[in-house]
């Protein structure tokens, strides 16, 4: 259990040998490249209306994260889906990573598209970098999706924290090894990225509750009752919050959203979780 956990956070999987064939069902309006904080930076374009970002899980791609619910987004948003610095086929730069620098360079993509605002969803790291463009750049931001993110240590187990001194490339799961690998035949990128998701975490220094309080945006915070990250940990970032909101699913890390590793076939749970989603962005 600490193992799949600690991959859930670290690494951005929850079940190894688990994976759910991603559907195909969604046809790019554009896939393309755009230069970023010296980074080539790779994001699909899918449907019309109000724009909206997904931002994908540590060790991720856009369709391992959201390949089961992006076209549903999709049917009412001009999504703007991501894929950060070193994961899937976006470049990457040497260094270590941060959540605060992911957060940068989604927003400099934003401004490459000539998009002023957009509604910030993001899942696992990807909810830690919605959360940090919340801090960082309030005016870019309508509102925030946070799912499965946390801003203090103690925000998830501390068996996870004891296993990441120990975590080895040998633990990422190979569903994950696999998408890379297929976006790009290059195993030395595959572990760099490990490594830097690997890091990132061993590195990470809470963020103070004043920081939480300053994202003025509407934020949903959402996760599962089976989640890395705590419940008791999710309610207090709500309750610091001045607009927040918190949904908590039935589930594992990610089942909600149909990720790959945790995703169940025939679960009506995405649907649901994607209309949640949509009556909290619509609110006026």
């Amino acid at each position: 259990m600490l193992k799949s956990i600690f991959l859930a956070m670290a690494i951005g999987s929850a079940m190894p040998g688990t994976a759910t064939p991603l559907p195909l069902t969604v046809t790019d309006t554009v896939s393309s490249y755009a230069t970023v904080n010296g980074i080539k930076m790779y994001y699909e374009i899918h449907g019309s209306g109000s724009p909206l970002v997904l931002i994908h899980g540590g060790g991720s791609t856009i369709r391992t994260t959201f390949g089961q619910v992006l076209g549903d987004f999709a049917r009412h948003h001009r999504v703007i889906a991501v894929e950060l610095q070193g994961h899937g086929h976006s470049g990457r730069r040497p260094g270590p990573t941060t959540f605060e620098q992911d957060a940068d360079d989604v927003v400099a993509l934003l401004q490459t598209l000539g998009i002023p605002q957009a509604d910030i969803l993001g899942f696992s790291n990807g909810g830690c970098t919605a959360l940090q463009i919340g801090i960082r750049h309030p005016q870019v931001v309508r509102r925030i999706v946070a799912i499965s993110a946390f801003y203090k240590k103690e925000g998830l187990p501390q068996g996870i924290w004891d296993m990441l001194q120990k975590a080895h490339f040998s633990d990422m799961p190979q569903p994950f090894k696999d998408a890379y690998l297929a976006i790009r035949k290059d195993p030395e990128g595959l572990l760099a990225m490990f490594n830097q998701d690997h890091d990132r975490m061993l590195s990470f220094k809470d963020w103070s509750d004043d920081m939480i309080r300053s994202i003025k945006a509407p934020t949903l915070v959402m996760i599962s009752d089976q989640d890395a990250t705590q419940p008791e940990h999710a309610t207090a970032m709500y309750r610091l919050l001045p607009k927040g909101r918190l949904a908590i699913l039935p589930g594992q890390h990610g089942e909600f959203l149909g990720e790959v590793l945790t995703a169940k076939p025939g679960s009506h749970t995405p649907a649901l979780a994607v209309a949640m989603i949509e009556d909290f962005l619509n609110k006026q």
